[in-house]
């Protein structure tokens, strides 16, 4: 797949950042370039799925089936049915939302949310405010130094009474690593509390097995269009929607119906072909584990091979995230820092906090299907010295 934005030449460390296409983007985590399929799908859309899906009339009958399509696209990749998908106006709010109704609607069973301790923020904070709301406590429960939850310390938690629901994410979009998705809902099940699965980072890169009961995910993280989310919840879910009285309870004031297809379009597209590209990322990804470990003082972190195959992130002793990010952005590279979902915060990641991992000078990559051979090497080329300099400026290069 090729894409104009990719670099097409040399460039000097010292150039200051511009939009040419010498530039490489290695920070598509959540945000990656539109597939060039999901940008003809958004422009037929646009053409003729531009009125209200909730209309009678032909152009509003025409848009209801773009959306239904798009709907049960996204359902046959889930492995769920048509009417237990929903688009939403977008992944925080569709996480957000599930995580309220839930709680809401089990209110009987008790208040409590099970949560992993690398949850994205929008999860953490939701968690906390859907446990209150219902007068119960948010449980974190911990992770290894790869980030991977404590499946037994997970059971036991959602074994206990007065739990109304649990959340964990199907792979970390920071460092990459999977969660023990299905021994997790299997304790779950036998528990009776239903289980939110974060696939934001994994649908589109990944297999998500079929181990949960409500699913988030997010189009605009495998090339579809930003503005839109996509909830799915089975039907033996109960859950209250944030708008019951809305015609589209789970989007209040509905959703873009160009948006929906396109993302739809795209996923289908990044299924067709999802084998062939895990396998030429992963070793993109190998070399960039293998040559920032290489570099002095800088650590690696997440799960070397049960992993997601397009993200690295590794944390450089000495040096302050954002000028390494600066820096690197001066040789024309875009890269992540900090959190992947607090990231222009540019605070310490609360992910690699609860990993007992160095939580400064972190760099997050995440490759985007157009990212070429010939880019990971030009950036494995500038990132010792990016490093060494940020080390001298700092008066650490010694140490």
């Amino acid at each position: 797949m090729t894409d104009t934005t990719e670099p097409t030449g040399n460039h000097s460390p010292a150039a200051p950042p511009t939009a040419s296409a010498s530039r490489v983007h290695l920070d598509n985590g959540g945000g990656a370039p539109l597939h060039p399929l999901a940008r003809q799908a958004l422009l037929q859309a646009l053409d003729d799925g531009w009125a209200d899906p909730h209309r009678l009339h032909t152009e509003g009958r025409r848009a209801a089936r773009l959306l239904d399509g798009a709907r049960e696209a996204v359902a046959a990749v889930l492995g769920a049915r048509t009417e237990e998908v929903r688009f939403t106006a977008g992944h925080a709010s569709a996480l957000r939302d599930a995580l309220v109704g839930t709680a809401k609607a089990r209110r009987r069973a008790g208040g409590d949310v099970v949560v992993g301790g690398t949850e994205r923020a929008a999860v953490l904070h939701a968690a906390a405010a859907a446990a209150q709301a219902q007068e119960g406590e948010r449980a974190v429960v911990g992770v290894d130094r790869h980030g991977r939850v404590d499946a037994d310390a997970f059971a036991d938690r959602v074994a206990r009474p007065g739990v109304a629901l649990a959340a964990l994410q199907h792979a970390n979009g920071e460092v990459g690593t999977r969660q023990p998705l299905s021994t997790v809902h299997e304790a779950t099940r036998a528990a009776g509390v239903p289980l939110l699965v974060d696939a934001g980072a994994s649908l589109g890169h990944d297999v998500v097995p079929d181990a949960w009961d409500l699913l988030a995910a997010h189009p605009a993280d495998w090339g579809g269009p930003a503005g839109v989310g996509v909830l799915a919840v089975r039907q033996r879910v109960r859950a209250v929607p944030p708008a019951p009285e809305d015609a589209d309870p789970w989007a209040p004031g509905g959703v873009s119906v160009p948006a929906a297809f396109a993302a739809a379009v795209a996923l289908q597209a990044t299924e067709a072909d999802r084998a062939a590209q895990d396998e030429r990322r992963r070793l993109l990804t190998q070399r960039v584990r293998e040559a920032a470990a290489a570099v002095p003082d800088v650590e690696v972190v997440g799960e070397p091979d049960d992993r997601l195959p397009h993200v690295v992130t590794f944390s450089c002793l000495y040096v302050d995230g954002e000028a390494l990010v600066t820096e690197l952005d001066r040789a024309g590279f875009a890269v992540g820092s900090g959190s992947a979902c607090t990231a222009s915060t540019l605070e310490p990641s609360h992910v690699l906090a609860a990993m007992g991992v160095l939580t400064h000078g972190n760099v997050r990559i995440a490759l985007d299907r157009s990212t070429t051979e010939d880019d990971v090497d030009r950036f494995l080329a500038v990132l010792p010295g990016a490093v060494r300099r940020v080390r001298d400026v700092l008066g650490v290069g010694g140490l």
